[in-house]
């Protein structure tokens, strides 16, 4: 055979397919594409040198490897599709006497006619787009951008290499099932599993039970740690679960309607149950990813747009004020001279405190258990102790502080205090520190002013208002040297506003610092003291938020994709499958518009059951994300229920176009031609 026989047949098969193979291709071009971008903004020294820059490509870095196993499993899934439809085409082949080496020397041919373009036709395009992807960073960053036009050698490299392998790994595998396959196997393929579907009750049982437990995590954990560490086991079970949903769960609720002789015999119902039966068993899988990726794409969307949306609250949890000083240590000795510092700083800067918040606190980590707190877990109560959830981080605050910030006259009796908890709720009525000291709690208060070392603790705290908080440092003192070490730190808290700009903060916060130097040079005992700006802290705050959000949108991108290609193919592969059946009912006598109606029916129900799972899940999984984004801060649960409305109903409106666009395609198969769509009303 000459050279040119076998480029030729892998080109022609690939024109003759187009329906199959230019939707896999684009796919294909679109992941390289992406994984150029990423990569090229993960390397970029533009990116390096804007505000956050570091924490982005840090953040990006993940996204190289999830763009990359989220192609390899992808395009595995999609290429299935295509050998499928071309297995009956290689029997034909085999048949007229081609042997199983020359079939292997055409899929070897179309694999690279399909590499070569998706690699350079993705390449162009992701060089092409690298700069607005740049511009589009910058703006997220709320940074300057270069203008200077560049091509990551870096990026081309991981790409191609990348690639290159999932096209080799998909061309083993491709070999492989024409090597294990037999011409009659390869003609009857497309009409492989078509016996009659059972019900796998306990898969599907099982699945229901899977989603019931994940479903009852999310919305049972109270504390944010826990949901954080149970949130991983929970998706596992949602995506175990819904597979098996759809796979047996499905076939066994039209096994069920089946049984129903009022329901099922019925035209619309007849057909649509018996055709769904068979649709379920063969394409349930497909279904599953489609709802996993949706999914995924709304939480991702919700969960990093808020985070975005809301960095600046975010920020200012962290830092209740434009500049906080904390002196790490409440004796007057060391406090006073560091206010004298702030307020001769201000004064040579022309600025003015406004909104001080000073109080003095004590500071410590302990083991809750119950009503008690430890000091330290040293193996006398391991077993008491569920988890590392228990830990709480202490602040012991003066009641006249309390008084003083909340405008409040509370007062208390030896023996008593003042409670108030975050990221966790404490119901009991006493609160005793060991064996060293027993406080009833006389209240639990509903508010206390923002705490940075709080917001910033994936831990909750627990605050407690006493009278007399020297009794309650020499109390722990005790309890301290019982293990070795006082693990108690005192603060003198004092932060404020102030009406300058950024730079303006910027110099103040930096004056301080050098002053503050200079008392610690002067004085070797002088404590820690900590300065620290809302306008400095800024660039890391929007670096992660702003990467994390970034980030959202190019894996939803991908993941969309990834979606909208699962339902073009299970549209095509089930037109093939009901073009028979449609010709059969109108030989059978029913009419064409009851045939349309019964398929509307089935599409439907089939095509939109993804997305109402999918809006299932985000409802249940709601609340498990809004304790984890408590852990960054977002602590607005009305805006994320807005924003993960907002992005579900954007979401389904898209879902709703590919509906109407891959459709079409159905209908027009069929129906067999234009002339007969027409007739469907497409």
């Amino acid at each position: 055979m000459k050279f040119g026989f076998y480029p030729k047949l892998a080109l022609t098969g690939i024109a003759k397919n187009r329906k199959l193979y230019f939707p896999y291709i684009l796919t294909s071009i679109g992941m390289v594409m992406m994984l150029y971008i990423v990569s090229f903004l993960t390397y970029n020294e533009t990116v390096a040198a804007m505000p956050g820059g570091d924490t982005i490509q840090g953040i990006l870095t993940l996204g190289c490897w999830v763009i990359s196993a989220f192609s390899v499993i992808f395009l595995f899934y999609t290429n299935s599709f295509l050998i499928r439809r071309r297995k009956k085409e290689f029997g034909l082949y085999n048949i007229l006497g081609m042997g199983k080496g020359n079939l292997a020397r055409i899929q070897v041919w179309e694999t690279l006619t399909i590499a070569f373009f998706s690699l350079t036709a993705g390449l162009f395009c992701g060089v092409l787009l690298s700069k607005l992807a740049e511009l589009c960073m910058a703006k997220v960053l709320g940074a300057e951008a270069s203008l200077t036009f560049t091509i990551s050698r870096n990026s081309i490299r991981l790409t191609l290499t990348v690639f290159t392998v999932i096209f080799i790994l998909i061309l083993v595998n491709a070999l492989r099932q024409i090597h294990m396959a037999n011409p009659v196997e390869l003609l009857q393929s497309e009409a492989a599993g078509e016996k009659p579907p059972r019900a796998n009750w306990i898969l599907a049982v099982l699945g229901v039970g899977m989603l019931a437990i994940a479903y009852y995590l999310a919305v049972s954990i109270q504390q944010p740690l826990s949901a954080m560490l149970w949130f991983f086991i929970a998706v596992l079970l949602v995506i175990f679960g819904t597979y098996l949903l759809f796979i047996a769960g499905s076939v066994a609720v039209c096994r069920i309607l089946k049984r129903k002789k009022k329901y099922y015999y019925q035209t619309n119902h007849f057909i649509s149950v018996s055709s769904m039966t068979y649709r379920m068993k063969r394409n349930g899988a497909g279904l599953a990813s489609i709802c996993i990726l949706s999914t995924m794409v709304l939480v991702m969307l919700s969960s990093t747009s808020c985070l975005y949306l809301g960095a600046e609250d975010s920020l200012r949890s962290r830092y209740p004020r434009n500049i906080v000083v904390d002196t790490y240590s409440d004796a007057p000795q060391y406090a006073d001279p560091v206010h004298e510092v702030i307020g001769r700083v201000l004064k040579e800067k022309g600025q003015q405190a406004e909104n001080v918040l000073h109080y003095r606190f004590l500071e410590l980590a302990a083991y809750l258990d119950g009503n008690q707190l430890f000091l330290e877990n040293d193996g006398i109560y391991t077993f008491q102790i569920s988890s590392y959830t228990d830990v709480w981080q202490l602040f012991i605050v003066p009641l006249e502080d309390y008084n003083r910030l909340m405008g409040e006259e509370k007062s208390l009796e030896e023996g008593e205090a003042l409670l108030y908890t975050t990221k966790s709720v404490y119901t009991y009525d006493t609160i005793a520190l060991e064996d060293a000291k027993t406080l009833r709690v006389k209240e639990v208060v509903p508010d206390f002013v923002d705490n940075g070392t709080d917001a910033m603790q994936v831990v909750p705290s627990l605050f407690l208002f006493v009278p007399d908080i020297e009794e309650m440092r020499t109390t722990l003192a005790g309890l301290g040297e019982k293990y070795g070490g006082n693990r108690t730190v005192s603060h003198d808290y004092y932060g404020f506003d102030l009406a300058g700009n950024d730079e303006v903060q910027r110099s103040v916060s930096g004056r301080i610092k050098e002053e503050i130097r200079q008392l610690q040079t002067n004085a070797e005992s002088f404590p820690h003291v900590s300065c620290e700006g809302v306008a400095e802290e800024r660039e890391g705050f929007y670096g992660l938020y702003g990467g994390l959000f970034f980030l959202g949108i190019l894996l939803a991108i991908v993941f969309i994709c990834g979606a909208v290609l699962i339902m073009y193919y299970k549209q095509i592969s089930e037109g093939y499958e009901d073009q028979a059946r449609f010709e059969i009912l109108k030989k059978v006598g029913m009419t064409r518009r009851e045939i349309k109606k019964s398929i509307n029916s089935q599409i439907l129900t089939v095509f939109f059951l993804p997305l109402l799972t999918a809006g299932v899940h985000v409802a249940f999984a709601f609340p498990m994300i809004a304790k984890m984004l408590m852990l960054f801060s977002v602590t607005n649960t009305k805006f994320l229920i807005l924003v993960t409305a907002g992005c579900y109903l954007v979401f389904a409106l898209c879902y709703v176009l590919v509906y109407r666009a891959t459709s079409y395609v159905y209908y027009g198969i069929v129906s067999g031609g234009r002339e007969k769509n027409r007739e469907f009303g497409s």
